[in-house]
């Protein structure tokens, strides 16, 4: 009798259990939710957890949520160039270097050179300083993919050099100075109180990107119709739409309830622009312009990689070399065209940085291609190339930051947080190399 019971008993656990993943497999098949993707944000939100109670509650505020938001934009705008150059089986290791040169002549051009000709804080003197460091990343860019691409060197070799010689070129505009202070408009770009859009523009923000996800979910089930692509259920439509809408109002609300220091607000009253009590008056600082900056870059490199013939080619040269070669693709044009966006894209990064910072120094964006790199493969871009997501890449970015902000919370040296990410480096290379055995 006790032999025949425990077999059962075993065989109903194992039926009990394959019903209940059953039922998670049938609703991530419903929603066609990328497992790789809900892993990540899981981890993302283990991190936030943890960070909380480690640093007494600091770290899920909307102060510190705003502050990491901001922070995450430049890295996150690069990552998602260097998810077409990983996927292509290359790699950038000057981002940072890249980013700290065109920092620094965006610096030159609006403190020193304009003033000459146009006076400082004209309202032209942001967007020529902008023009002046998108055009020089984009050389760059340029000068590194030639030589990659047509010349045959290594992208490693290449952007280990470009390393060197920019983050030296930087110390040779100025000779080492710091420069200082920048064109008013242009620190909007770096957020703070006037560098954010307020919280009735963001709730207006918010309210189109809900309409947008939503127009898009419709868009997409009347393609998926209109070609006889198999339709997900209206139910799984439903709760995709209904979280997409959730997590950007959430966002909104954080955003909105992150209000201006008191002392702005008291320099605000003395000036006669606002009235009453700095004690009673609460101004939210809303969604951050750089923030906005990295999701529209986003959106723009998300439509590049996915939709446009372009995109195409970059996968197929990552996922097959030779036969993208033989298919008649000039391949060599395309890897070229990806170290050109990567360079217009360390411009974004550096005036983010730069605006931020209000300053352009020689330390500025060291380290940053260890950041961006990491927040390319944490985020699902195989190192083995062909495979790659830019969304995943921007969580990614923000999981770096995370562990960086985090750490400072809890008060660890900068020495012990470089170990810690590097540590979180190697892992995800090895939780990727898992993930790809798995799928074979």
């Amino acid at each position: 009798m006790t032999d025949q019971s425990e077999p059962q008993t075993t065989g109903s656990t194992d039926t009990a259990r394959q019903s209940e993943l059953s039922a998670v497999g049938r609703f991530i098949k419903a929603t066609e939710l990328d497992t790789r993707m809900l892993g990540m944000i899981g981890a993302l939100l283990l991190i936030w957890i943890l960070f909380d109670i480690f640093s007494g509650g600091l770290f899920l505020t909307p102060r510190n949520l705003w502050n990491l938001s901001v922070q995450t934009a430049s890295v996150a705008v690069m990552a998602t160039g260097m998810v077409l150059v990983i996927v292509t089986r290359n790699i950038d290791l000057s981002v940072g270097s890249i980013l700290g040169f065109v920092g620094m002549i965006m610096a030159v051009t609006q403190a020193e050179i304009l003033p000459a000709f146009i006076g400082f804080d004209n309202p032209f003197t942001w967007l020529i300083a902008l023009a002046v460091g998108i055009a020089v990343g984009a050389a760059i860019g340029a000068l590194h993919g030639y030589v990659i691409a047509y010349m045959g060197v290594p992208a490693f070799i290449v952007t280990l050099g470009g390393l060197l010689i920019w983050r030296g070129a930087a110390w040779w505009v100025t000779s080492g100075r710091t420069v200082a202070p920048m064109d008013s408009t242009f620190r909007l770009l770096g957020g703070g109180p006037a560098g954010s859009i307020g919280e009735i523009a963001s709730w207006i923000v918010g309210l189109i990107a809900c309409a947008a996800i939503i127009a898009m979910i419709i868009i997409a089930r009347r393609q998926r119709k209109r070609f006889q692509f198999p339709l997900r259920p209206v139910w799984a439509e439903t709760f995709l739409a209904a979280l997409g809408c959730f997590l950007v109002l959430s966002a909104v609300y954080i955003a909105n309830t992150y209000y201006w220091p008191i002392g702005i607000v008291r320099r605000q009253i003395q000036a006669g622009l606002l009235e009453g009590e700095a004690t009673e008056i609460f101004i939210g600082h809303g969604v951050a312009i750089p923030v906005l900056v990295a999701v529209c870059v986003g959106i723009v490199m998300t439509f590049l990689a996915t939709r446009t013939r372009f995109g195409r080619y970059v996968f197929a040269l990552g996922g097959n070399p030779e036969a993208t070669d033989l298919a008649g693709i000039n391949t060599r044009w395309v890897t070229m065209k990806i170290f050109i966006i990567m360079g217009v894209l360390c411009a974004i990064a550096a005036a983010i940085s730069t605006a931020r910072l209000n300053a352009a120094t020689n330390a500025q964006g060291t380290l940053d291609e260890l950041l961006t790199i990491a927040a390319a493969v944490i985020g699902g871009t195989s190192l083995a190339g062909g495979v790659g997501t830019i969304a995943g890449a921007m969580i990614g970015a923000v999981v770096m930051q995370s562990l960086q902000s985090g750490m400072v919370l809890m008060g660890l040296d900068t020495p012990l947080q470089n170990i810690v990410v590097g540590v979180v480096l190697v892992i995800a290379v090895w939780l990727d190399s898992l993930y790809r055995r798995a799928q074979h």
